[in-house]
């Protein structure tokens, strides 16, 4: 099958579907090199990210970046066996940016397209080295525009087990932080405030809850965090911690407990974790700490995996449907992910 045989040589992949603009070299599952150029200084003033000042951003640049990885590589353009960019999901015109520019460069270089389902690429990423995690596992997405579960037999085609059915993990704590007087990006923020606080101060309500759930839901907590703040808008500083690790607890615990529990159901052996909120410390020991318990073993990205980078999306090109030059020059960004979850 097409997925089975390796990109021959290292390629280029390029990663713009919302505020980072990545480009790295991958050769196999080795990465020679990831440069990550970030927006959230710029986004910091709007509390979110705008789409229209990212993808001007992107477009400022990526050619810096891309040149960057070639750098840290040692390669020239020209050595580029192929090249690979996010296709889907993510801000259109960020998306735009990435696929125009791959387009270009593979058509340039008469070298074949990987047009790559951004979500694939956070299940890849423990593919690579130095996690090299084989299949079969179940992979957690959590991200500020994504939630669920995967069962990945094959990493060409993961199965969906379960997803947000409104807000994403991300979301909910990047609003969490904005609530409680913190600044954007959330996350950081709020673990560290929580890492000050008890998380068992404060009951928030757990959205689906329930043993064999594997569908999340966030909106609830985050509405009873604006209840609870609006109530004590004089809180102390040691009660605002506490508000927050009980906050953190209400979304990073089900996102624990329901990978692990998936894992069991589906008698695995391993667990894998993706995107931004990945990153969390919490979330890792809740992770960790449970796998334990359960003989599981965890296959954790380096952080700078976790969050939106190129090397993962090089990763999923192993793993997606090649195009040959010039075929790919019809292929447009495509800002949603298919009915079933990835495009494969």
């Amino acid at each position: 099958m097409w997925w089975t045989a390796m990109i021959d040589g290292p390629f280029l992949a390029i990663e713009t579907s919302c505020d980072e603009t990545a480009a790295a070299v991958i050769n196999g599952r080795d990465i020679l090199s990831s440069v990550v150029a970030s927006q959230a200084d710029i986004h910091t003033r709007y509390g979110g990210v705008v789409p229209e000042i990212a993808a001007r951003h992107h477009l400022g640049t990526v050619n810096v970046v891309i040149a960057a990885a070639l750098e840290e590589a040692g390669l020239p353009m020209s050595g580029m066996s192929a090249f690979a960019v996010t296709q889907r999901p993510g801000l259109i015109g960020a998306l735009l940016i990435g696929v125009s520019t791959a387009k270009a460069l593979a058509y340039v270089h008469r070298r074949p397209l990987y047009c790559v389902d951004h979500l694939l690429g956070h299940i890849c990423a423990s593919w690579l080295a130095p996690t090299l995690l084989e299949t079969p596992f179940v992979s957690l997405i959590a991200s500020g525009g994504h939630t669920r579960l995967d069962l990945v037999t094959d990493l060409a085609a993961p199965v969906v087990l379960g997803s947000t059915i409104d807000d994403a993990a991300g979301e909910a704590i990047d609003k969490g932080a904005r609530l409680l007087g913190l600044g954007y990006p959330g996350g950081p923020a709020l673990e560290a405030l929580a890492a000050q606080g008890d998380p068992s101060a404060h009951a928030f309500p757990i959205g689906l809850g329930g043993k064999r759930v594997r569908d999340f839901s966030f909106a609830g907590v985050k509405t009873s965090l604006l209840y609870v703040v609006r109530a004590e808008p004089d809180m102390s500083d040691q009660r605002r911690a506490d508000i927050a690790a009980s906050y953190q607890e209400a979304i990073v615990g089900p996102l624990a407990a329901r990978l692990l529990d998936a894992a069991r159901e589906h008698r695995v052996s391993a667990v894998s974790m993706g995107g931004g909120v990945a990153a969390n410390g919490r979330l890792r020991q809740l992770v960790t700490e449970g796998a334990a318990r359960s003989g599981l073993r965890v296959a954790m990205p380096p952080r700078d995996l976790c969050t939106d980078n190129a090397a993962m999306i090089g990763a999923a090109a192993h793993f997606t449907p090649r195009v040959e030059w010039p075929d790919y020059l019809h292929t447009d960004a495509v800002p949603t992910a298919p009915p079933g979850g990835i495009a494969v």
